[in-house]
């Protein structure tokens, strides 16, 4: 592949993500706003959010580490920004990939987690310190039931970790979704995405009420609209990653494209209804239910699919 479409395709892909990203935490926020007889914002407050903070100034606590503290943001939208173009040349070019760039992806969505915990880390506040140390717990405690359930959308689809051969076989032979492991796998997935989004009831390393904003208090700025792109990136392609692994992938061509939408819409407003009708858990409730709920759903998923699989039967 040549390096001027690479770049090329990183460009649009990262433009366009953003500006997805853009109208899906509109999305969010407006659905939000309805559950609580509310108006919600107009449609471009997202962007208009980030461009106010552009124009803010950074102010770097005296404690901080600098370098660590302003750059581990651009490091986490540059990983979002890679694994969202590999999501979007996959889905629709299949032809284009490498084995295990499945794998890629999945580990480039969990920069922007480390990230943030390094950055929170090296910000010297005490809030932001135990907000870090909550990201940690958090993220080792949902990354496992994610991993095995895209092992469930492999097994369906062949055995392949090519994200462009799990698009064609789903294509060719029906959706992962369509069998009672990939129901269960896409439920676990869509839970382990709303911690990885840190909203509701996953967001204890943010918390406002206990740790002012946690990760982020002593965030401002360029750098904290960073912070607010990469969120919106990640709100936008996460729902890509489920449509990708569980419900026949992304297309674009004709009216394939409104089904794409569709489902891209009710993954969203499941995300925004999950964290408007739920409290916040505590930190050990969330390692509990991911490692003692989540992870053995997953592991049943991944069992009925090799059974399905070994014996020939697609509804497993």
């Amino acid at each position: 592949m040549a390096v001027s479409y690479m770049i090329f395709a990183l460009i649009c892909g990262s433009l366009g993500t953003l500006v997805l990203g853009f109208i899906a935490k509109w999305v969010d926020r407006k659905v939000t706003a309805r559950v609580q007889w509310r108006v919600g914002p107009p449609w471009y407050q997202p962007a208009i959010d980030c461009l106010k903070l552009m124009g803010k100034e950074t102010i770097v606590p005296a404690v901080a580490q600098g370098t660590g503290f302003q750059y581990m943001p651009l490091v986490g939208l540059a990983g979002t920004c890679v694994a969202v173009t590999m999501l979007w040349v996959m889905n629709l070019q299949q032809g284009v990939g490498f084995f295990g760039d499945a794998i890629v992806i999945v580990y480039l969505f969990a920069i922007p987690a480390l990230m943030t915990i390094l950055g929170a880390t090296a910000s010297g506040s005490p809030h932001a310190s135990l907000g870090a140390s909550r990201e940690m717990k958090l993220l080792l405690s949902y990354e496992l039931p994610l991993i095995i359930v895209i092992l469930v959308a492999v097994v369906h689809t062949g055995g392949s970790f090519r994200i462009g051969q799990i698009v064609g076989a789903q294509q060719a032979d029906g959706m992962v979704f369509t069998s009672i492991s990939g129901v269960l796998a896409f439920l676990v997935a869509l839970l382990c995405i709303q911690a990885k989004l840190g909203l509701i009831p996953f967001d204890m390393a943010e918390a406002e009420c206990e740790l002012m904003a946690g990760v982020f208090t002593e965030y401002s700025g360029p750098p904290l609209a960073v912070i607010f792109m990469t969120r919106f990136m990640m709100l936008a392609a996460l729902p890509i990653l489920l449509i990708t692994l569980f419900l026949g992938g992304v297309q674009i061509a004709g009216w394939a494209i409104i089904g794409s939408i569709i489902k891209f819409v009710i993954i969203l407003v499941l995300i925004t209804l999950i964290r408007n009708t739920n409290p916040r858990l505590r930190i050990d409730q969330s390692l509990r239910f991911f490692w003692y709920m989540m992870t053995p759903i997953a592991l049943l998923a991944l069992v009925l699919a090799l059974v399905g699989r070994q014996y020939g039967v697609g509804w497993l």
